[in-house]
């Protein structure tokens, strides 16, 4: 897991080819051009969706990690809570494609704000979405990059 500001973006370069694309992009121009519909920037390798939500406080949301993406999280408005937890601990109730969700309570707590990212790899249990105080609007721009080859 990576959680930083977007100008420390450069730091993180060299880990993968397709992460240093992404981090590139993590830009104010780029960020306010991503729609809510899917964008695939290299097909099913690299794209990128905007998610408007209304934060929760319900501890009972799922959970979720992947085996084969990593995701990156940024917001262009609002905050919210990401919740972190070992993927050991959590208790497995569906399993889709790359996506494995389920319960578990949570290890640590990041507030995402506009002006940083976080970055989930494979095997980085997490539940976005959960409000700071109060539940709020947010607008979180979401990168998934296929990391490991299936």
């Amino acid at each position: 897991m990576i959680y930083a500001k977007l100008s420390d973006a450069p730091a993180y370069r060299g880990i993968h080819p397709r992460l240093d694309r992404t981090l590139a992009l993590l830009t104010p121009e780029f960020l306010a051009s991503v729609e809510t519909q899917t964008q695939k920037l290299e097909e099913d390798d690299l794209y990128v969706t905007r998610f408007d939500v209304i934060t929760s406080r319900e501890e009972g949301r799922l959970f979720e990690y992947h085996r084969d993406y990593l995701d990156i999280f940024t917001l262009t408005a609002g905050e919210e809570r990401v919740d972190i937890a070992e993927p050991e601990a959590v208790a497995l109730c569906e399993q889709h494609d790359d996506y494995w969700g389920g319960t578990a309570e949570a290890e640590q707590h990041i507030t995402l704000r506009p002006g940083f990212f976080l970055v989930l790899f494979p095997g980085d249990a997490h539940r976005p979405g959960m409000a700071v105080d109060t539940p709020q609007g947010a607008s979180r721009v979401v990168f998934k990059i296929r990391f490991k080859e299936s």
